[in-house]
């Protein structure tokens, strides 16, 4: 035994959990397991084939019959290499990403000049060639919003009577027939032909000599803001001319600093269309038959 205890017997009867031997005075001893066998009684007993299975799981190989554990290979990891030490421009400078988030940067500063320059009424070109200075240029939309608007000064009521006069009328159209006189005027076909027919005559502003903002229409047509419109100025409409086209205007139902809304007609409905100042070429006041 591995105890160093001794047993004479013969293999009677024997499983995975152990063996059985019959002593010789015909005792029979207890199942006695694998392990408590020394390793050369396990030996001789592995040689009987049918006891090979069982035993061989408890034999212990020589230790220099023991396979080596191989070597630990070690690999030494791939790491992203420090960049050199330099300055913040110098480092966006040097990649492809970094000149493409600069010119990104300087292309919305100039941009946000652009629209602070409509916001408060300035000077475009002066604001976004201000902008476009490097560095420097971040603080031209700063500035510029920090400042109050700038309101253009609406000319006074005689100055706009006028104007309105003289636009209303034309020079005649000069013939060999005629004898041609710088002072003689006539009345335009409009007036002339609202005036046949008893209509009030057409008012016109024209770009130039008056300046189209807010106050303009506030104080020139404050009939057309209401939705109720009196009965002296319920037939009369506003053409408005701009680059986009002719628009007669029913009622303005929407003013800003910037631009206004007016209601005309589409169809059997009516459509809101938003016109900026700065589109406005001229502005009749007229019947609508006229």
């Amino acid at each position: 035994m591995a105890d160093g205890q001794g047993i004479t017997g013969d293999v009677v009867t024997f499983n995975e959990s152990g063996v059985v031997l019959r002593l010789p005075d015909d005792k029979y001893t207890e199942r006695i397991p694998w392990a408590r066998f020394s390793q050369p009684d396990l030996k001789k007993l592995g040689q009987n084939p049918k006891l090979a299975p069982l035993v061989e799981p408890f034999l212990e190989a020589p230790l220099q019959e023991k396979p080596r554990k191989p070597e630990p290979e070690v690999r030494t990891p791939w790491r992203l290499k420090h960049a050199e030490p330099r300055s913040l421009f110098g480092a966006m400078f040097s990649s492809s990403v970094g000149v493409l988030l600069l010119l990104l940067l300087y292309a919305a500063n100039i941009y946000a000049a652009y629209e602070v320059s409509i916001f408060r009424a300035q000077s475009r070109p002066l604001v976004c060639g201000l902008a476009s200075i490097p560095l420097l240029g971040v603080l031209s939309p700063i500035v510029f919003l920090c400042m109050p608007t700038r309101m253009q000064p609406a000319p006074d009521a005689a100055t706009e009577v006028a104007a309105a006069q003289a636009a209303a009328y034309v020079l005649p159209p000069t013939a060999s027939s005629e004898p041609s006189a710088v002072g003689n005027l006539r009345l335009s076909q409009s007036e002339t032909a609202n005036a046949t027919s008893g209509l009030p005559s057409t008012q016109v502003f024209q770009r130039g000599a008056f300046t189209f903002n807010r106050r303009f229409f506030e104080t020139k047509f404050p009939g057309f803001f209401g939705i109720i419109r009196r009965d002296a100025e319920k037939e009369m409409v506003l053409v408005i001319k701009s680059p986009r086209g002719q628009f007669v205007a029913q009622r303005i139902s929407r003013i800003a600093a910037n631009d206004f809304h007016i209601t005309v007609q589409k169809g059997a409905g009516t459509e809101e269309v938003s016109i900026p100042f700065t589109e406005v070429q001229e502005v009749q006041l007229k019947h609508k038959n006229a």
